[in-house]
């Protein structure tokens, strides 16, 4: 069984190690590079390739990895032990070469996380405080078809994803608070963009 990444770094790493080879990557390929156990790093990795350059800008990608979200945690609401996805969800694919430019370009912030992060304020990520969570990711996963029409609110919408993720991975709550205060201004964003136009 695989275990849950330690931090965002070596998640980083083993999506790396274990698509090598491959001209295409699925989302069942990430999902067995994480864990089948593993909700964080997968809401993590669902909100690193949103804001990731090249990979969240194509249509559709944000309201995919959105329905990912929402399809997890919810799972996780119902306190499953492992994460399934539909089929035809895990064999959608995206170009191995735009993933890696999308890790690439995490890796000095996430070695800057990795150092800052640690386990503090625990009851934010653990028992009510993880599933307080998990129905916050689910409201900015179900906002993403929006996120899609207002500019730029996507990259915000899967900041905070990446940030709860992190949260969940190093048991950080001040990550989550993080992650609340990005989830408020990025739905106040896209609530101020749909009522502009």
């Amino acid at each position: 069984m695989t275990q849950p990444p330690a931090n965002l770094s070596q998640l980083l790493q083993r999506l790396r190690d274990q698509t090598e080879g491959q001209d295409q990557v699925s989302i069942g390929d990430l999902l067995a590079a994480v864990g089948q156990r593993s909700f964080g790093p997968i809401v993590l990795v669902a909100g690193l390739i949103v804001v990731a350059p090249l990979i969240g800008d194509i249509p559709g990608v944000p309201t995919l990895l959105g329905l990912v979200v929402l399809l997890t945690l919810g799972q996780l609401l119902f306190r499953r032990e492992t994460i399934w996805l539909p089929h035809k969800l895990t064999h959608r694919r995206v170009g191995r070469d735009k993933l890696m430019k999308g890790l690439d370009w995490m890796a000095k912030p996430a070695r800057f996380v990795d150092r800052w992060s640690r386990p503090r304020l625990t009851w934010l990520v653990r028992g009510p405080g993880r599933y307080l969570m998990a129905i916050i990711c689910m409201l900015v996963a179900a906002a993403m078809p929006a996120m899609e029409v207002v500019p730029f609110s996507a990259n915000g919408g899967g900041l905070a994803l990446m940030v709860f993720g992190m949260a969940m991975v190093a048991r950080d709550g001040l990550l989550a608070l993080l992650g609340m205060v990005l989830t408020g201004g990025t739905l106040w964003f896209v609530l101020a963009g749909l009522m502009g136009s």
